[in-house]
């Protein structure tokens, strides 16, 4: 069982629906500001989901078949590639089954139970199935090594896994003499949910009610270990209370993306890992507002826009890098066939047209006039059609973070037709701490606070978070407590930089630790030359150098298909890798991206110089972690000889 060193400021929660379908949309409250010396220094938005005394998450599939057994809640593709839709009333049958197979093995209230698979249907049965039983959850990212999975179940003191595939069994039982706690391992894909269902057909039904019974709002609802750019992954401590805050404040800010306001009825496509805060933050989510969810474990491009085709959702959840992809590769198949330049200037008009309709939004200018009106028309069926038909043809929304989502990106999206909700926050906030409030975007930053939460900016400029989906605290197993890391006054430090601006929305500026100082003593933030880089087709990713060197410098990797694309157009198939990146051409097409990025800042704080790989920075070669964030102390590691060479003298 989880103890913790000290309580921690925790947020009653209740069990069941969040909001009613086609309620009304709550009324938009601005955010209260503290200003000092003329400067916003702390936001704060009211919770607009009222805290509540009983329940965990364990409850929603039961509260769902309770309100509303024939709601669809989620959906399940079948082998012929058809989704299956599964009702409340159904998917809390098999949720109580398998909890039932749980507590048949033996585990009981407060275990640990591991999964390490790919974000599939199965995962989230098992997550709520282990909630209902009055467990505890441990993510495990499928591609995490045999090291990194021995610290997680080791450190977590998991009694049991569930993995998806062989491979995992494999790597699993391979560290298993290392693993004392480790009781139990099943396999998704051998029958591991028949298995527990098989094993637990003896018990009452209510033996499911007692164990729910067990957790309430204060009660870990599961133990995230954060990737970590240095050292060993920490254990996130989020509690049943944490999710609830986040969710159903989420759900009742964000009404036209979770709500049916429409004869369509809202639906999303899960295609991030479920290993994330971000994805299960938002399968929760749609749980708690019955919304029809979907599954799609293979990022790879043919597969995921072959699961959007035939899912059609009206939202998803996205990082960055993914709408950034859809976009080179509209870009990409205009300039194969000759309509390059078209396309250029449709982009050109969604992103004049998103621009306006944000300053009509703040009244700050009159929106589109009727010249930009019919241009985006035009184009509509010539571009921005076929990129809303690329994510299935019906998305009108789309929740974006992990990292900044970029002006152009989020204007191009709005103008094309899809509202772009952006987010920032960490798994220690349970995903989002501020968001985009609907009708009031303000692109380039962050949002507003989450209802029920505060921002607060340091004298350094550290962003310091508070709220209910603050956790509780980083798990200590050596003296099996959780151990809080608020202040007295519940104000999280983040690491991270940002600033708050007359209104409340919040700009990230950088990492803390990341903040390069050139030998001529300029404060240089690497984030926003790297974002603006890799929105670049060619790059792949990217690193800004120059800390204690005389200037700023950059490593770059270039994008496969970005690559593939540029050889076709070029000629140049058949030019082997190491020797391309040194091609005059190549070269220069990346200079223009360098230029683009150099455009955000003063000439001190410009790459003067950078270097391209003949390979790519991936979670395999040590180089990102799982959710693809640099390990920058790897990267300069690895490629010494490469810096090295951007400051000799020519």
């Amino acid at each position: 069982m989880f103890s913790q060193e000290s309580a921690a400021p925790g947020t009653a929660v209740t069990a069941g629906t969040a909001t009613a379908p086609n309620a009304p949309a709550p009324t938009l409250v601005e955010p209260r500001k503290t200003v000092l010396n003329g400067t916003v220094r702390e936001a704060s938005v009211p919770a607009f989901a009222p805290p509540v005394a009983t329940g965990s998450l364990g409850d929603l599939p039961f509260a769902n078949a309770a309100e509303a057994p024939a709601d669809v809640v989620l959906a399940r593709k079948q082998p012929s590639g058809a989704w299956r839709d599964i009702t409340a009333a159904e998917f809390a049958t098999e949720v109580r089954a398998v909890a039932k197979g749980l507590i048949a093995h033996g585990l009981r209230p407060g275990d640990r139970l591991a999964i390490m698979a790919r974000t599939t249907y199965e995962w989230t049965l098992i997550d709520f199935a282990a909630w209902a039983a009055g467990l505890v959850t441990v993510p495990i990212y499928p591609t995490s090594s045999a090291h990194q999975a021995q610290w997680i179940l080791h450190d977590s003191g998991a009694r049991a896994c569930v993995v998806e595939n062989v491979d995992e069994t494999r790597l699993i039982s391979g560290i298993r003499t290392e693993l004392p706690a480790l009781d139990h391992l099943w396999q998704f894909n051998t029958g591991a949910v028949s298995q527990l269902v098989s094993a637990g057909r003896d018990l009452p039904d209510e033996a499911v009610d007692e164990r729910r019974a067990t957790a309430g709002p204060a009660s870990p609802a599961t133990l995230i270990y954060t990737s970590g750019t240095t050292g060993r992954p920490k254990g996130c401590v989020l509690t049943h209370a944490n999710f609830f805050a986040e969710v159903d404040n989420s759900i009742e800010l964000l009404h036209p993306v979770f709500t049916s306001v429409s004869a369509e009825p809202a639906a999303t496509l899960l295609f991030l890992p479920l290993s994330h805060v971000f994805g299960r933050m938002v399968a929760i989510g749609c749980l708690r507002a019955r919304v029809r969810l979907g599954h799609a474990p293979s990022i790879q491009t043919d597969d995921l826009l072959a699961d959007l085709a035939t899912f059609r959702p009206t939202f998803l959840l996205a990082i960055p890098y993914v709408l950034g992809k859809v976009f080179n590769t509209g870009r990409a198949t205009a300039e194969k066939m000759g309509r390059g330049s078209s396309f250029d200037r449709a982009a050109r008009i969604a992103r004049s047209y998103g621009e306006a309709v944000e300053a009509q939004e703040h009244g700050t200018g009159p929106g589109p006039g009727l010249a930009l009106k019919a241009a985006r028309k035009l184009y509509d069926p010539l571009v921005y059609r076929r990129i809303r038909a690329a994510l299935g043809g019906k998305v009108r929304y789309a929740i974006c973070g992990g990292s900044p989502l970029g002006h152009r990106l989020a204007a191009f999206y709005s103008g094309a037709g899809i509202e772009i909700f952006e987010g920032y926050g960490l798994t220690e906030t349970t995903a989002a701490s501020t968001v985009t409030p609907p009708l009031r975007p303000r692109i380039g930053t962050v949002g507003w606070p989450l209802p029920g939460s505060a921002v607060r900016i340091a004298d350094d400029s550290e962003i310091l978070l508070r709220g209910g989906h603050v956790f509780a605290g980083y798990w200590d197993a050596a003296r099996g407590v959780v151990t809080p890391m608020t202040d007295q006054d519940g104000w999280l430090p983040t690491g991270d930089l940002g600033a708050l601006d007359s209104d409340g929305y919040l700009t990230i500026t950088g990492r803390k630790k990341e903040i390069l100082v050139t030998t001529g003593g300029k404060n240089v933030a690497p984030a926003p030359l790297e974002d603006r880089l890799r929105s670049h087709a060619l790059v792949g990713q990217c690193m800004v150098l120059g800390d204690n060197r005389p200037y700023i410098t950059a490593l770059i990797t270039l994008d496969p298909d970005g690559l593939s694309h540029w050889r076709q157009m070029t000629k140049k198939q058949n030019v082997p890798l190491p020797e391309l990146v040194h091609d005059d051409r190549l070269l220069a097409d990346l200079q223009h991206a360098v230029d683009d990025a150099n455009s955000l800042v003063s000439r001190p704080e410009s790459i003067r110089r950078f270097a391209v790989l003949p390979v790519e920075f991936t979670e395999h070669t040590g180089h990102l972690t799982p959710s693809l964030k640099l390990r920058r102390g790897a990267v300069a590691r690895d490629f010494t000889k490469e810096i090295e060479a951007l400051y000799e003298k020519n």
